[in-house]
């Protein structure tokens, strides 16, 4: 059964396409879900609505948990609350 910690290394394998940093640093990951041992639900979110990048995001992300193992991945996106940096992170942005 795949669990967090695993699931949380697949989120700091993959970077932002625009930042360069990994979707967990970003903050992007609001919740993991593990259903069952073929059944996980991920909320995220992206930097901004507009993200061009979104689509490409998500299929990379499922491509990489089903990789794991897992059949059912589902991907909830979500812009409540929106996406803001902490301060460490905007510090390593330099805003």
């Amino acid at each position: 059964m795949i669990t967090s910690e695993e699931l949380i290394e697949v989120f700091k394998g993959y970077d932002d396409p625009e930042l360069n940093i990994d979707v967990w640093t970003l903050g992007l990951i609001y919740k993991i879900e593990i259903v069952d041992n073929s059944h996980v639900k991920i909320l995220l979110t992206f930097t901004s609505p507009m993200c061009p990048f979104g689509p490409e995001m998500v299929a990379e992300l499922k491509r990489r948990i089903q990789a794991k193992g897992v059949e059912n991945v589902e991907i909830e996106i979500t812009f409540d609350p929106p996406w803001e940096p902490s301060e460490e992170l905007r510090e390593m942005l330099g805003v």
